[in-house]
């Protein structure tokens, strides 16, 4: 569970790297999985944005009650899972991810997600680690961004520079198996992986479920194959649906 000082910093700050951290065992665990997907799959070698259209085995850690339990500290006891992405960066290929707020990207209505951020492998400015801007989430609106569709991103939309004081952020530097949870507003990128060592990383995707996935709302998301929003299936992972409204067919 978090503490109190963490929950505290999670609404404050819009992140929190709490004390939490998964065992040798199941770092292995998901590490094999991510092994057996790339080799089905050599085009996730760097990033998979949609690990649950491919192997559902990734449930397992998405329902571990450890993370569901900090998750409800932040976000409330009725929790729905509509994502899980792989972010692999292997050593001098791992690409960059330009700063961002996650919302812009999803059709979730009122929007709200946590993210937690499990570090496979150590994660450091030296191989790309997660930098974010502290605070800046707390108006709960999305900034303007801009399309770059330069070679070497993981994204395509982009947080304009004057949005916000680069000099302001903060590394989220994580050994293997901490984890980091942040908010669906919060700032935030990573720099390429020029190093010699891999940052793995698996992210899971929490709303509550006060908020519905609006399967059929159009997105600014315009990459195609995994990335299409309307084909993702959303996962009640504890209490009930609030709203009444959201769909758990699924849809792969």
């Amino acid at each position: 569970m978090l503490t109190e000082s963490e929950v505290e910093r999670y609404h404050t700050d819009g992140y929190v790297t709490p004390s939490f951290r998964l065992d040798r065992q199941v770092l292995q665990d998901i590490g094999q999985a991510h092994d057996r997907l790339v080799a089905r799959h050599p085009e996730f070698s760097d990033y998979c944005s949609a690990l649950l259209a491919y192997d559902t085995w990734f449930l397992t850690i998405a329902r571990m009650p450890a993370i569901l339990d900090m998750v409800e500290q932040v976000i409330g006891p009725n929790i729905a899972l509509w994502n899980s992405s792989f972010f692999a960066k292997p050593a001098k290929v791992g690409t960059k991810t330009p700063w961002h707020q996650d919302g812009e990207y999803w059709p979730i209505e009122p929007l709200a997600t946590c993210t937690v951020w499990i570090a496979i492998d150590a994660s450091t400015p030296e191989n790309g680690c997660l930098k974010v801007i502290p605070g800046s989430h707390t108006n709960k609106q999305l900034a303007q961004h801009t399309k770059n569709d330069a070679d070497g991103l993981a994204l395509n939309l982009e947080l304009d520079a004057d949005q916000f004081d680069e000099s302001d952020a903060e590394d989220i530097v994580l050994e293997p198996g901490q984890v980091s949870l942040h908010d669906v507003y919060l700032y935030h990128g990573s720099e390429a992986n020029q190093s010699d060592h891999s940052r793995r990383g698996m992210t899971l995707r929490y709303m509550p479920t006060s908020s519905v996935y609006e399967h059929g709302q159009s997105t600014r998301f315009e990459r195609k194959g995994p990335l299409v929003m309307s084909e993702r299936t959303v996962y009640l992972m504890r209490g009930i649906d609030e709203s009444g409204s959201n769909d758990f067919r699924v849809r792969h």
